[in-house]
């Protein structure tokens, strides 16, 4: 299995990033072929003091590196790449890695 990883930064406007991530981003994710699961969460905190930088939290498992490339190169995982502009104003970072 090959997880990707999606963190997104506190965002200029949070109550958009979550209208626009619930009711638009998450169905064009829901579209990605190949994906085996996928969670996603507001709900980040840090284990230790202080405030975590992360505002959102997605991840998607695939059943190899090479499906999740394939994946990403869809013209749904096009779309779905091409759209994180529209809401990610803190910026995202984007991992991938095997998991077992």
């Amino acid at each position: 299995m090959h997880r990707l990883l999606v963190l997104y930064n506190e965002p200029q406007d949070p109550a958009h990033f979550r209208s626009y991530y619930v009711e638009n981003h998450l169905p064009l994710a829901s579209k990605i072929p190949g994906v085996k699961a996928a969670t996603y969460t507001f709900d980040v905190k840090t284990l230790g003091p202080g405030m975590t930088s992360y505002f959102c939290i997605f991840s998607a498992d695939f059943e190899s590196e090479a499906a999740l490339m394939s994946a990403l190169a869809s013209p749904e995982g096009q779309a779905t790449a091409a759209d994180i502009a529209n809401y990610a104003s803190g910026g995202a970072s984007l991992l991938h890695f095997p998991i077992g």
